[in-house]
């Protein structure tokens, strides 16, 4: 298998990963506060990767690692899970969705100005319908306006943008899993200590789905996601992988009716294939063997 396809083969798996967050998400909200869960996860996969670099015995990064992984920590372990934590208490999920479309977008443009690449003009048609299907879709759900929701949500999508294309970079040289290893460890005193001073008195009346799904969103979408998803950016281009995240709503809302018996409507099922073939016209016009290095 090449590396184009490599890449796109672990984008997909990564982006199948954290498609998982939105259910895993949805049921341990209902007996965890939605701050001490974004700071938990962080935690516990932080002590996760603290265990693998040890075990792997991994050489500690040189000193012009230090500031992308800087960069990776406050924009993908911190500065996203809090932003979209805080724009959740003034916007709905439907109403979200309609930020996370932009963020195939916002990954490319720091792709160009993080990672060298030069996708030709068609990609940026392809990818800018695909962003305003899923927007317009996700308005169709449902709109709440809210100034203050809307600027958190715009600003984690750009923090998440830069901190992927920032990792994708840095992981030709560190490798995909060390990356997002080295950022979790470099924010775990931060998230540690705030998990537990966030902590709630009990958890007697915690229910065993919540701690499933804490467990999925600390080691799945904190941690094993990213290990597919920045070797995929890596492998098959920033740009280019990155486009498979115009699909990641969509799984979403598929796995929630598969798991929480949420209903899938045909509306869902048409922008789903007229999306994946906005994907399909990305890839084609942003072949990594096409960038202007």
């Amino acid at each position: 298998m090449d590396a184009m396809a490599s890449g796109w083969l672990n984008g997909f798996l990564g982006v199948l990963i954290f498609a998982g967050s939105l259910p895993a998400t949805r049921v341990a909200v209902a007996d965890f506060d939605p701050l001490f869960l974004t700071l938990a996860r962080a935690a516990i996969a932080g002590i996760v990767a603290l265990a693998l670099l040890v075990a792997f015995h991994e050489k500690r990064p040189e000193r012009r690692d230090i500031l992308p992984l800087v960069v990776v920590a406050l924009c993908v372990v911190i500065g996203f899970p809090l932003l979209t934590a805080l724009a959740l208490q003034h916007v709905t999920t439907a109403h979200s969705i309609v930020f996370v479309g932009l963020l195939p977008l916002a990954t490319a443009s720091f792709g160009v100005l993080r990672g060298g690449e030069r996708p030709r003009p068609a990609f940026w048609i392809f990818s800018c319908i695909g962003s305003a299907l899923v927007a317009g879709f996700a308005t169709s759900q449902g709109f709440a306006a809210s100034p203050t929701g809307d600027l958190l949500m715009l600003a984690a999508i750009v923090a998440c943008g830069l901190g992927y294309a920032e990792g994708a970079a840095l992981s030709r040289r560190l490798g995909g899993w060390q990356v997002i290893c080295w950022a979790l460890l470099l924010s775990l005193p931060v998230t540690a200590g705030l998990a537990l001073a966030t902590m709630p008195a009990s958890f007697a009346e915690t229910s065993r789905p919540a701690w499933l799904g804490l467990a999925y969103v600390s080691l799945f979408s904190m941690l094993i996601g990213f290990v597919f998803w920045y070797r995929g950016l890596a492998q098959g281009g920033i740009a280019a992988v990155g486009q498979l995240q115009l699909l990641q709503p969509f799984f979403g809302l598929g796995l929630a009716a598969l798991l929480l018996g949420e209903t899938v409507s045909w509306q869902m099922l048409a922008v789903s294939a007229a999306v994946a073939s906005c994907v399909a016209g990305a890839k084609h016009f942003a072949d990594a063997r096409r960038y202007a290095r």
